[in-house]
Order: C-alpha cells, then structure tokens, then sequence
C-alpha cells in the first residue's frame, strides 16, 4: 500500500492535506481492509494530480489570452490613430483652398 510517507517529497505539498490525512487513517486500517480501499485512494491521488495539471494548463491559457488581449487592444489604438491621422489628412486634400 502507498502512503503519505511513502510519496517523493515533492509529490506531498501537491497533495491536498485531507488527502494525506485519507492515507494516513487508510495506513493504520487492518491490512485486510486497507486492500480495499487502497485501489480507491490511488485513483484519487491520480485525480488530484490531474486536476492540478488541468489547472495549471488553465492559468496558462488565461495568462496568454490577456496577453494577447493586450496586444490586441495596442493594435487597435494604433490603429485607431493612423485611420484620424489619415482622415485628417483626407479632409485637408478634399477642403476646397480659400483663396481662389
């Protein structure tokens, strides 16, 4: 059976307390039942490290998509600028001189 005590140090800080503490109260169980319950408490270390990535993979994401919000948004200004500078301009061409 795997317990707290028996996952690489880096693997329990990842692990939620009442986690750990299921592996502790599975570990003092009679080995007959702790068996049976040892398969479930397994998988739910898998799942937490699962969702951990699944989170990180998500913060990523996120942390990209307001990057490129930001660099959108700097595009659009920009944009924004060029189209009244251009406009500007245009209506100097297109106004009729005064002194003829």
């Amino acid at each position: 059976m795997i317990t707290p005590e028996q996952l690489p140090a880096a693997a329990r800080p990842e692990l939620p307390r009442e986690v750990i503490d299921l592996g502790k109260a599975i570990a003092a169980l009679p080995p007959e039942v702790a068996k049976d319950v040892e398969a479930a408490y397994v998988q739910v270390v898998d799942c937490v490290h699962r969702r951990r990535r699944l989170l990180a993979l998500v913060q990523e994401a996120l942390a990209e998509l307001r990057l490129d919000i930001k660099y959108l948004m700097f595009d659009l200004d920009a944009t924004r600028k060029e189209r009244d500078v251009l406009r500007a301009q245009l209506d100097e061409y297109e106004r009729p001189e005064a002194g003829f």
